[in-house]
This record gives C-alpha cells, structure tokens and sequence, in this order.
C-alpha cells in the first residue's frame, strides 16, 4: 500500500499481516451493487492515528480517507464487538508466546476516574477523586493485559464495578480464574454476600491488598494494574473521556492495547 504521507503510528506490512485476517470481510463484491469500501489498512492507520495523537476525527489528514468514513468503520466494529473479539485473540498469543495457558488464573481488578470533555452522555462525580466524567473498571492478568472492561460515570462503586466485571468475565465460559487481587476500595457486607455466593459456583478468591505506611510503595500484585493504566495515559485520546457513548469509550482502550499487542508480537 502506498499513501502520500506515512505516520509513526502506521501499520508495519508484518502488523498488518498479523491483524488482516482477524477483520470482517467486506460484503462488497467486484462488479457488485455499491461503492468499493476503503482499503482496511489505511482504516486502521486512520483509528490509530486518532488513538495515539488524540485529535478530533475532523481533524483527521485527508490521506486516511474522509473521516466519516473512518468513524464509521470504528463504531461499527465497536458495535459489532470486532475491536473486543481481536483483543481476546491478541491477548491469547501474546500468552502462549510467553509460556502461559491461554487464560489467566490470577488477576487484579482498579479503577481510575478520567475527566470528560464537554460531550453529552453518561457521566458522574467521584467524591473521592473530585472528579466529574467516567470511571475506567480494568481486570488485568499478571501480565498487565486487559481481560475485563467496563467504562462507566465516574460515581459508580468500585464494588458495583467489580460485580460487573466478574459477571460479564465469567458468562464468556471462562472458568480458570482463581485470585483477584483489589485494593481497600473494594470492601463491604454487600461484596462479601456477592463473592460468599459467586463461590458456589466459581472458585475465586478475592484479596484485598492493604497499604503499609505512608507515602508512595509499590504494593505487590497491584502495581501490575497500575502499569496498565499508565500504558493507556501514552495515548492522548485516553487523557480524558471525550467519547458520547461508553461503548467506543471501551473500544478505544482495546485499540490502545491492540496496537501494544501486535507490536510485541511482531
């Protein structure tokens, strides 16, 4: 493929090899009713650009194509959970590449409140953070890698998204995960009758990890989930919240990990 500009955040031929059969096949066929659909590879460098440099889809150069068209592609697979579906496989490789099962069988679950931009949608105020936009829910393995998401207003519970997280992990008919590793937020009689009744079913185990003294210390287990969130904060679009729907919210976050996840592969 040839274009008149090329950016840092381009597809490399071997990331693109990697990623182009996990992409739906277009319905358009030659000689078939319609308008030829835009090459899928400039698609994906045009969502990556806007991921990495945080500009406004209007503001996207015009050698990606009309930026109608690139949204399009975008929310669509979000709404399709295309961008979910590629993680999940991404994060199975990178596993096997590394040694490990395909799945994970410890985890640790955090929040991080973002502010949002002026947008409309769901939003909250984190009293605890003094924060007014979203709340980012991560499950990470030990790895750092995102197994569990859910974006929500920032006044959300962190027990409440821990449920969500937990419930929406295990409906997928993963049954290997055995330690989640939390922080004091996450207490309560209400969260202990959750998990007391979850274990009946699954065997998991949640510990919370308490901090000793005072100051900054890098708290065993934990500090693998605040890496991921760093990891995220490298993508201007993540510096705040500036979607309307919390679907491409999430669908920007898998992006971000998708990108991270080809590059180690490759």
């Amino acid at each position: 493929m040839s274009t008149h500009e090329q950016y840092p955040t381009d597809l490399t031929d071997r990331q693109w090899h990697l990623l182009h059969p996990l992409l739906p096949t277009p319905r358009w066929q030659p000689g078939g009713r319609g308008r030829r659909p835009r090459p899928l590879r400039r698609v994906l460098n045009g969502i990556l650009y806007v991921t990495k440099t945080g500009c406004q889809w209007r503001q996207l150069p015009p050698s990606f194509g009309r930026w109608p068209t690139i949204y399009g592609y975008f929310n669509r697979w979000a709404r399709q959970g295309v961008w979910q579906q590629i993680h999940t496989v991404l994060i199975h490789r990178e596993r096997q590449r590394q040694g490990r099962p395909r799945t994970s069988s410890a985890g640790c679950i955090d929040s991080q409140s973002i502010k949002m931009a002026h947008q409309r949608g769901p939003k909250g105020f984190d009293a605890g953070k003094q924060v007014h936009g979203r709340k980012r829910h991560c499950l990470v393995d030990t790895l750092g890698l995102i197994i569990g998401l859910l974006v929500s207003p920032a006044n959300t519970p962190d027990p409440a998204g821990l449920k969500a997280l937990l419930t929406t992990y295990f409906s997928t008919g993963v049954q290997r995960l055995r330690k989640v590793w939390v922080d004091g937020g996450y207490r309560g009689d209400d969260l202990k009758a959750w998990v007391a009744q979850l274990k009946q079913t699954h065997k998991i185990d949640l510990e919370v990890v308490k901090k000793k003294g005072t100051g900054f210390t890098v708290l065993p287990h934990r500090w693998v989930v605040e890496r991921t969130f760093a990891w995220l904060l490298n993508y201007r679009r993540h510096s705040k919240d500036y979607e309307v729907l919390t679907r491409n919210s999430e669908a920007f976050i898998q992006v971000a990990m998708i990108q991270l996840l080809v590059k180690r592969l490759v």
